[in-house]
């Protein structure tokens, strides 16, 4: 026992006396094999410690109750826009984000300059003939703002230069035009400006003639304008300052002070908005009433500006309708008793529903989108099996064709078309393949001619992309459309990086178009892809309602199921997949994201509208009382149980989240800033992953962003900075 005793105390020493020799060897060569390993340690705390902490918004308790239920919200605070404390927490998350991002700035400026590089810098719209003059709009070489301009009875004739954006929008953050109107004898110009971006316009008027600007300077406006035949006067449309709901037309004399116009409508029901125009013919002031689910037109004689409006017909709960003057007869696009819509016609002088004959009967399969008439030609756009269809009809002879597209997926709407007396119908062309595209097409021959395609610098060829339309099967087995596109070769093997946006909300159709800023993605290997889910309305006006209200949660199935056709096809897999959506489409993000985080590495949901219970609840904020009928009413308990079960802010989890960025603008009018500052911040404390997490606040601009066509551009080459970054690419 004794020598075992001896033996254990002699292993003892030795290890004693190895340690010391190695510590010796340590301290006094500075080398050994110790020190491989602790200087390993101590760069990896350096690092540690050198990586910025993301930021934390502070946490004030507010707790929110309705129904006998409450809420907590500790980021409630963050809606105070004039508070110095939100404005540095914002400052903070961009501070934070660049930081982390910095390896990327060489990437990002490539990319900025590779989607720049496709825009033809001095560029020019195709002209459209109004009152005897030809009028666009072109940019110069460098120029981030259209120059308005017009030429009188020829295109050969001496141009005349309206507007010159870039002159007017020096010294400004953020400058846009809208709502040009010229007076009926051609000598006056009223527009719109924007200085803000939170969509509250001031209206100037300029001499077309001698070059003068005016003093009448008409504040807090939607920016458009209708003229009275005495050239005089102009009817336009007033925002309330708080919601900015558009809720007052007042009547404007040139010369005279802004602060005696008279009031000439108010929308009193807070869920409406109005609306101020001119019609086609220009025969009639026309003012119209808008609700998710009716609406409301008066009219007025356009030679009579001090007359009165009279109305074509009374609001009624779920009865929409849009009108157009033709002749003796007002035109009438509805859905009396018609889901999908139908055309009607009915005299001016009786124009209530109990006149109105059909022209176009309903049907089940196609959507009645829009109508255009003419002299000989009624043309319309009609939407079947998610595409758009344009027909034809003879007046005389009710004789009719459809425009042949020449694509089996594309988009298509009607364009400029101000004259009545023209054999030609204009029409947008786009697919995923072709860029945007100006057709005049001759209604008697059936002949189309190509007025201008955008036209993308460089070496791009169309041939070298293929595009593709798939269907998913959704929860409930309905077949939801895919369109798609990558570069021709590529391999369906499961490896591909994809992006998948979508919308699905307020029946907005997202139509497979071109833009010329995939490219950087397609050329990069990327397939692209749109869900075309329920919530909009591309197969009718059924696949609208089946994605809103109460059926609100099959636009997030929907897409859930489409990301996993695409993933089952072999077009991609999880680690590859990137999803993207915008205003209601940041809703589906930030629901999808909750729901299936598994199914993505990346999500990018700008100006996402993810606080939906809360902005629902809040009459003051912008759009709420005007969406009960899109979202709900959540101060009826059925509606607020069923937002509350999806609106990303509250369904927020402890769990792994993936890769995410998320951008907004501190003026946005849409959805405010706050919704997506507070949707970081919960994710901040909650999220258990090590995934990136940004927030990007444009602090000079609002929904859409930054103006000009070239800034707005360098946030898309941020997003797929950080897509990329993600996978690892450095090209």
């Amino acid at each position: 026992m004794k020598c075992l005793i001896d033996v254990q105390k002699f292993k003892i020493l030795s290890l004693v006396i190895a340690a010391i020799m190695s510590l010796f060897l340590v301290l006094y060569f500075g080398t050994g094999t110790g020190c491989s390993k602790s200087q390993k340690e101590d760069t990896a705390m350096k690092k540690e410690s050198q990586t910025p902490v993301p930021p934390r918004a502070e946490k004030i308790k507010k707790e929110l109750t309705i129904h006998n239920h409450t809420r907590v919200d500790n980021y409630y605070w963050l809606k105070q826009r004039d508070n110095p404390k939100v404005i540095a927490y914002l400052k903070a998350e961009n501070d934070y984000l660049n930081t982390l991002l910095k390896h990327t700035e060489k990437l990002r400026k490539k990319l900025f300059k590779e989607i720049i590089g496709r825009i033809k810098q001095d560029d020019s719209s195709v002209p459209f003939k109004h009152n005897g003059y030809y009028y666009y709009t072109r940019f110069e070489e460098k120029d981030e703002y259209p120059i308005h301009c017009r030429k009188k009875g020829s295109l050969e004739a001496k141009e005349e230069i309206m507007l010159d954006v870039n002159e007017m929008a020096k010294g400004h953050a953020f400058y846009q035009v809208r709502g040009v109107q010229v007076s009926p004898d051609n000598t006056m110009a009223a527009y719109g400006v924007d200085t803000v971006s939170r969509r509250k316009y001031t209206i100037h008027f300029k001499n077309l003639v001698t070059g003068e600007i005016l003093s009448d300077e008409i504040p807090n406006t939607t920016g458009s304008t209708a003229w009275a035949n005495d050239n005089k006067t102009v009817f336009y449309t007033r925002k309330d300052t708080q919601t900015l709901r558009s809720y007052k037309i007042f009547k404007h004399r040139l010369g005279t002070p802004v602060s005696e116009d008279k009031e000439i409508y108010h929308e009193a029901d807070e869920t409406f908005s109005t609306y101020v125009y001119r019609s086609k013919s220009q025969e009639y002031i026309m003012i119209r009433c808008d609700h998710t689910l009716s609406s409301e037109y008066r009219y007025l004689d356009a030679d009579n500006p001090d007359g009165e409006f009279k109305i074509i017909q009374p609001r009624e709960r779920d009865h929409e309708y849009h009108v157009e003057h033709f002749k003796d007869k007002f035109y009438i696009r509805t859905n009396l008793n018609a889901k999908n819509f139908r055309l009607m016609e009915t005299p001016v002088d009786k124009p209530s529903k109990e006149n109105w004959q059909e022209v176009i009967a309903h049907r089940d399969d196609v959507l009645l989108e829009d109508f255009e008439l003419f002299n000989d030609f009624l043309v319309v756009e009609e939407r079947k099996s998610g595409l758009i269809h344009m027909r034809v009809t003879k007046w005389q002879d009710k004789s009719e064709h459809y425009i042949d597209f020449g694509e089996a997926t594309y988009a298509a709407s009607m364009g400029k078309n101000p004259e009545f007396d023209t054999d030609l119908v204009r029409y947008e062309y786009t697919s995923l393949t072709t860029p945007s595209s100006t057709f005049d097409y001759n209604m008697n021959t059936k002949e189309k001619q190509l007025m201008k395609q955008q036209e993308v610098v460089g070496d791009f060829d169309p041939n070298n992309y293929q595009a593709e339309r798939l269907y998913a099967s959704a929860k409930d087995g309905t077949k939801i459309p895919i369109s798609l596109v990558y570069r021709k070769g590529l391999k369906k093997n499961g490896d591909n990086p994809l992006f998948l946006t979508g919308y699905g909300s307020y029946g907005y159709s997202y139509d497979p178009y071109f833009r010329s800023d995939r490219l950087s993605l397609l050329d990069r290997g990327f397939v692209f892809a749109v869900a075309h889910i329920r919530g909009g309305q591309e197969m009718g006006r059924y696949w609208y309602e089946d994605g809103k209200l109460l059926k609100k949660k099959n636009t997030f199935t929907d897409f859930i199921a489409c990301a996993q056709h695409l993933t089952a096809e072999k077009f991609t897999n999880p680690g590859k997949l990137f999803a993207r959506g915008g205003s209601a489409g940041g809703l589906l993000m930030g629901a999808v994201v909750n729901m299936r985080p598994d199914l993505f590495k990346g999500i990018i949901a700008e100006v996402p509208f993810v606080d939906a219970v809360t902005t629902m609840l809040d009459d003051d904020i912008p759009l709420t009382t005007s969406e009960y009928d899109e979202w709900g009413d959540p101060r009826k308990k059925e509606y607020y149980d069923y937002m509350l079960s999806y609106s990303p802010y509250d369904n927020v989890e402890a769990k792994d989240y993936p890769a995410m960025m998320v951008t907004t603008g501190l003026h946005d009018s849409q959805v405010q800033y706050w919704e997506p500052a507070k949707w970081v911040a919960k994710l901040r404390t909650l999220k258990t992953d090590k995934n990136p997490l940004f927030l990007y606040t444009n602090l000079d601009a609002g929904h859409g962003g930054a103006s000009g066509r070239f800034r707005r551009y360098k946030e898309t080459a941020l997003v797929y900075a950080f897509i990329l970054d993600q996978l690892g690419i450095k090209e």
